[in-house]
């Protein structure tokens, strides 16, 4: 009987002397070796992450670097043998190398000592002279320069020692705004504005009256705090639009550091749904060359945008538009809500401010999702202006000084996501659009149209996701499309269509070679029965149709994005398939109340942001199962982090018989408990909708399977106290859960993001697949060696 009692208690973990038994050897642990993942399994796993698949990946990046005042550009691209750089003449239509890498190899050989290889020379950046017959670079602290005709190398000065950054001169201590003309830029120092000369390095004081919490310029906005400064300059250089941000009364958020000693207390605004004090910003004009400040006569906005929930881009303020001579500013106030946008004049040595029009929504107002979509043309005194009005995302013609609709510019069952370009002079568009092809609506064009509307044309006709890359005198443009399980083709186009070069077609020869196998892209159809739904499926690379296998489902609700993000190709996506090659399949899956389909498809969740898609993750679940029995629908694990931790939560709360293990990771479990833009954007003002009754931790009780819930006690995003609340709540109500705290990270973990991946594999091995993995297996970035 010993046999039998044996391999019962190492198949039920039974420690015995202080330690599980393991199932090793002979016939006493016959089948047990299959309830545990060894090190090879987990090695095997981490070779699908995107460090190590994307060096199989050839001729897939074009990254076009535009020589100044030339039609030609130069791109370094990876190949199986190392890499190699290419120099474009975009009028020529011609492709060839840059310059002779054997030769340079040769000559950096035999000038350094170091061994080169045409293939693998050690360059990441070149600088072309201004006749294009040599090129600079840098290697090992010493510049280089490369004469392509003569095929002579020389020395430079050295490298060494000089501290620049990436805008132009020496590093300073604040950041700055550069002006257009290259010579000054704007910072923010003691709450005021002041300008720096980018010649000879002078500063001059540009406002005095600012004061704490009422500064001008302030990039302060809940989860985005930093010190630089958020202004428009004007096309002359000679002055800037900005704003004063009154958020004295703006409650304070708070962190406090891990750490041997007293702790460091961090503090800055942060707004919550429903506050009564809120970030408001009082509008205005700094003239730079003769220090002045004009306050637009406008009442205090609070701070918002038509785009996203922040009012600032890389230092450039949102939603500002000025006239081609700087005398006046087209600007777009947007309510605390979303809900009504209006759009304004401005004149800016007076701060006179007249209204043109107003557009109000019942729901939530979007200038778009890549970028904002309207666009002030002064010189003939209109506006391009962007409305979902007919359920599609579209663009319409106002007369900018009566306010009066002129025209439909775009129209159709498709959406304008960025406006590219505007041609004046010509009046035409160019612009680009997702729901035209009848493969996936979420494949972008560059399409083109007049203002007049007519003329709409498909400028990327070939099947797939399009990313665009404008020349700088926008005449031409690079071209990559792909789709998710199809690698890109990389084309060099002109405006008018009369040129097409095939740069480079990417090669996956090497990473099949290594076992990988494309991503499958599903269709399935939503809770309603009717909406089709798009999205990603991850199966093992040695797939048994005979076995049932785990499903994940990878979550994030948005509703400002989804959980597949983008749809051009790539390798690897976060750690999908190595989860699939441990033994589940996964799935990625856009729901209802995602963007980039039609309004009212986006605003199926609005006010009532804890749906979370979940009805239509269930839905496609049961779907995908009904036509792979391989899928074992009684083993859902999900997982997601920021809104899909808050979604993963609710998920295991308010579906526990169909979820039985999840992870939720930097949760924003109780919107009242997070930046008050983005709740009372895609939620309302807390007055129309019951944000309480969303909250998680109401529902704690109702959990039934495995939880680990996990946070970053800096979190300066989604405030740590999000999954405190959960917390709190499973323990009153008496319910065991898994817990991971990262005490000094932030909103991602940092360092420990490799650590958080290993600790999730485990997770769901141990909980839904039932085995054991490997102790503390040790996940090692690598670096493409071709980089």
């Amino acid at each position: 009987m010993l046999k039998p009692i044996l391999a019962m208690l190492i198949l039920s973990g039974v420690a015995i002397n202080g330690s599980v038994v393991h199932a090793q050897v002979n016939e006493q642990t016959a089948g047990a070796e299959n309830q545990v993942l060894t090190v090879e399994d987990y090695q095997r796993a981490e070779q699908f992450l995107g460090y190590n698949l994307n060096q199989y990946v050839d001729r897939s990046d074009v990254r076009p670097n535009w020589i100044r005042g030339t039609h030609q550009f130069w791109y370094r691209i990876l190949t199986d043998k190392g890499s190699e750089f290419v120099i474009v003449d975009a009028q020529k239509g011609s492709r060839s190398p840059a310059f002779d890498a054997g030769n340079l190899a040769s000559q950096l050989t035999a000038k350094t000592g170091d061994n080169m290889n045409a293939d693998r020379l050690p360059l990441k950046t070149i600088q072309f002279s201004d006749d294009l017959k040599s090129i600079e670079f840098a290697y090992k602290g010493q510049m280089w320069n490369y004469d392509i005709n003569k095929k002579a190398l020389s020395a430079g000065v050295q490298a060494d020692g000089i501290k620049t950054d990436r805008r132009h001169g020496p590093l300073q201590k604040e950041p700055g705004v550069i002006s257009p003309d290259k010579a000054k830029e704007v910072f923010i120092r003691d709450y005021n504005l002041w300008v720096r000369s980018l010649v000879d390095g002078k500063e001059t004081q540009l406002t005095t009256d600012g004061i704490k919490d009422f500064g001008y310029s302030t990039d302060n906005a809940g989860w985005v705090h930093s010190d630089r400064a958020v202004v428009t300059w004007s096309p002359d250089s000679k002055k800037v639009a900005t704003y004063k941000q009154d958020q004295r009364n703006v409650h304070d958020m708070y962190l406090v550091s891990t750490n041997v000693g007293a702790p460091k207390l961090e503090a800055w605004k942060y707004e919550l749904p429903g506050d009564t004090a809120i970030f408001k910003i009082h509008r205005c004009v700094v003239y730079v060359d003769q220090p002045k400040v004009v306050m637009l006569d406008v009442p205090a906005d609070p701070r918002r945008s038509t785009l996203s929930d922040n009012i600032s881009n890389d230092g450039r303020m949102n939603d500002i538009e000025w006239s081609e001579d700087g005398s006046k500013l087209a600007f777009v106030s947007t309510s605390r809500d979303h809900k009504i946008e209006k759009v304004r004049m401005a004149d800016a040595s007076t701060g006179a401010v007249r209204e043109i029009f107003q557009e109000t929504v019942p729901t939530q107002f979007e200038s778009g999702w890549d970028a904002i979509n309207w666009r002030y043309l002064s010189g003939t005194g209109e506006i391009i202006w962007f409305s979902e009005r007919d359920n599609y995302g579209h663009l319409y013609l106002y007369d900018a000084k009566t306010g009066a609709l002129k025209n439909t510019i775009t129209a159709g069952n498709y959406i304008v996501t960025d406006l590219k370009k505007v041609d004046r002079k010509n009046r035409k568009l160019y612009f680009m659009a997702v729901g035209l092809q009848k493969e996936n609506p979420y494949f972008a064009q560059l399409c083109t149209v007049g203002m007049d509307g007519k003329d709409f044309k498909i400028l990327t006709p070939e099947v797939g996701n399009h990313s665009i890359y404008f020349s700088p005198d926008e005449k031409y443009y690079v071209d990559a499309y792909s789709q998710p399980n199809i690698p890109p083709v990389t084309l060099l186009r002109s405006l008018d269509g009369k040129k097409t070069v095939k740069l480079e077609t990417a090669g996956v020869e090497r990473l099949k070679a290594v076992g990988w196998k494309p991503i499958t892209p599903i269709t399935v159809k939503a809770a309603d029965g009717k909406t089709d739904l798009y999205g990603l499926l991850y199966l093992p690379t040695h797939l048994d149709p005979n076995k049932k296998y785990p499903i994940i489902d990878y979550i994030y609700p948005g509703p400002q994005g989804g959980s597949v993000g983008g749809w051009s190709f790539t390798a690897s996506r976060n750690d999908n398939q190595s989860l699939a090659e441990l033994g589940f399949i996964v799935l990625q899956l856009e729901g209802s109340s995602n963007p980039n389909r039609t309004k009212q498809f986006h605003d199926m969740s609005y006010g009532h942001m804890a749906t979370n898609t979940l009805p239509d993750q269930i839905a496609a679940i049961r779907q995908l199962a009904a036509e792979r029995p391989y899928i074992d629908t009684n083993k859902v694990g999900i997982w997601g982090h920021s809104g899909g931790g808050f979604a993963t939560a609710a998920a295991m709360f308010k579906y526990p018989d169909f979820f039985k293990v999840g992870i939720a990771e930097s949760g924003n479990h109780d919107n009242r408990n997070y930046e008050a833009d983005w709740g009372e954007r895609y939620n309302g003002l807390v007055q129309h909708s019951d944000y309480a009754a969303q909250a998680n931790e109401l529902y704690a009780g109702q959990l039934k399977g495995k939880l680990l819930l996990v946070h970053g006690l800096a979190d300066d995003n989604v405030p740590p106290s999000n999954t405190l609340l959960v917390v709190e709540a499973l323990e009153k109500a008496g319910k065991d859960f898994d817990l991971i705290v990262f005490p000094n990270s932030r909103h991602g973990y940092g360092e420990y993001s490799t650590y958080m991946m290993r600790r999730r594999w485990d997770y769901f091995v141990k909980n839904l697949l039932g085995k054991t993995p490997p102790k503390e297996f040790n996940i090692h970035y690598q670096r493409d060696p071709r980089l």
